[in-house]
């Protein structure tokens, strides 16, 4: 197998990709065990869903834990386009992920890295190992062109 990262982030490209497809903002997710199985995949439906919570990694939290019967998802790691924001990291945290694998900084929400340090915050009682920079380039390209084009319509 190639880099496990690339890989499975490639996976979450494509989840951005059909999420932008939906009009949606185009970022996508994936998650997967510690055999490096694919618990779930998916991408924003905001729009879709009326649901403000519907983020990526919110949506393969939810579907994550559902298949494996549990609220904390130990020894995961979760793959995602865009730096997660606040509510998701808070989640993120919550379900006790192990790792997060991120492409793309976001400065305006980020919040494993850029305005906050959610995964890594000492008041918390959990700790999430965060790697980020896999297939950034074409992670932020992808979300600079969807706005670009929103921009070009409005």
């Amino acid at each position: 197998m190639e880099n496990p990262h690339e890989t499975f982030m490639q996976m979450a490209i494509d989840q951005a990709l059909a999420a932008g497809q939906e009009d949606e903002v185009p970022v996508g997710a994936v998650i997967v065990d510690a055999d490096q199985q694919v618990l779930a995949s998916d991408h924003n439906r905001t729009i879709g869903n009326c649901d403000p919570s519907a983020h990526a990694e919110i949506n393969v939290l939810r579907s994550a834990a559902l298949r494996i019967q549990n609220y904390r998802l130990l020894s995961t790691t979760l793959y995602v386009t865009v730096e997660p924001c606040a509510m998701c990291m808070g989640a993120i945290v919550h379900a006790r992920v192990k790792t997060l694998v991120f492409g793309a900084f976001d400065p305006k929400w980020g919040a494993a890295g850029s305005l906050y340090q959610l995964g890594q915050d000492s008041r918390t009682n959990h700790r999430v190992e965060i790697i980020h920079g896999v297939c950034e380039e074409r992670s932020r390209c992808i979300i600079q062109d969807f706005f670009k084009m929103r921009r070009k319509r409005n």
